[in-house]
């Protein structure tokens, strides 16, 4: 590690990530690729020689080797795009609005914030177009008290004022708000209902992804109740309930348990986990790929304390057209088997 700190300049930070307790030492550049979504080797290498690579602080070189709890960050010259807020005239489907807060309905296909490769058309740029003054959060998004994935559709609660967004926040820190999510897994689920627990951090074998860590010496605690709504044979409906909520909380937990969830491209749901292997079967599930070219995955109903009446609200919405044409698929196949092909 050098003792230079970086030039003399506002540098802004761009990634930052903190090593497992259990991370093997490993090249900085390598450790930050397997992170970073389409970075290169060639990009991570010369943005350390420029002094943008940070190791607890202080500006390494590529070969740097990571060890357990080193916080790794990347800081450039000039601001990260996703705060580069624009408003951008989206239209977008308010459920219920008030002085404080709103309550949306996103669509599956619409990021939730500005993000690497996702800087423009997200539901932030939209809010910022329809809405004046939002208050910020800690992570300097305006309005944003908690996100759901681009491929999930569903509710999303946003605060209007200082006031509402600290309430709203102290809610979801306290696990008093009630969410619920319909999801479509793979295979017929065993139990009825269940409790899943385990901690959710980030894959030590994909760090594009969240894996579950029951021994709890990873990650976050998580904690997620299904149960079951209908089956189809090969694929099943759950309603999931969270207790928290961690990244990909529900996607991984469905994982752990067997059930990955349908069109899961991430985690594997978008190839064929189970059934028979007839041509024309293999058809069928390709054709309900393609009516509902996402996660099966959509939050169905949200509930809170409103931060000034303290009533307590709660909001459904029914899941979107390709979701609700996947099920009836599955539905006319389970009945009447391959005839209904």
């Amino acid at each position: 590690m050098t003792k230079e700190e970086p030039a003399n300049q506002e540098l802004f930070e761009h990634f930052k990530y903190q090593a497992g307790e259990g991370q093997e030492p490993l090249r900085v550049d390598r450790f930050l690729m397997n992170f970073i979504e389409n970075a290169t080797r060639n990009k991570i290498q010369h943005a350390a020689k420029a002094g943008g690579v940070l190791v607890n602080g202080i500006a390494v070189k590529s070969n740097y080797k990571v060890k357990s709890k080193d916080e790794v960050s990347v800081v450039l010259s000039h601001p990260p795009h996703e705060y580069l807020l624009i408003p951008e005239n989206i239209p977008i489907e308010i459920i219920y609005e008030d002085e404080d807060l709103v309550v949306v309905n996103k669509p599956s296909s619409m990021v939730v914030h500005p993000g690497h490769g996702n800087y423009q058309g997200t539901l932030l740029n939209a809010l910022l177009y329809h809405f004046e003054k939002l208050p910020m959060n800690q992570d300097k998004r305006p309005g944003l008290v908690h996100r759901i994935d681009k491929g999930t559709s569903g509710l999303l609660v946003v605060a209007k004022t200082d006031y509402a967004m600290a309430h709203l926040s102290k809610q979801f820190f306290d696990r008093s708000i009630d969410r619920t999510y319909l999801a479509l897994v793979w295979g017929n689920v065993k139990n009825e209902e269940e409790r899943i627990e385990g901690n959710v951090g980030r894959s030590l074998k994909n760090r594009l992804q969240m894996a579950v860590f029951e021994d709890g010496s990873f990650g976050k605690k998580a904690i997620t109740h299904y149960k079951v709504l209908e089956r189809f044979n090969y694929v099943t409906m759950v309603q999931c309930k969270l207790e928290t909520g961690r990244t990909h909380q529900i996607r991984v937990h469905m994982k752990h348990v067997g059930h990955t969830l349908f069109n899961d491209e991430r985690y594997g749901g978008d190839a064929i986990l189970k059934g028979t292997t007839f041509n024309k079967y293999k058809q069928f599930v390709d054709n309900c790929f393609k009516i509902m070219p996402r996660v099966g995955l959509h939050a169905k109903s949200l509930g809170f304390e409103h931060p000034t009446t303290k009533k307590f609200m709660k909001f459904e919405v029914e899941p979107p057209e390709d979701f609700k044409n996947c099920l009836t698929k599955w539905r006319n196949y389970s009945e009447q088997g391959l005839k209904s092909l």
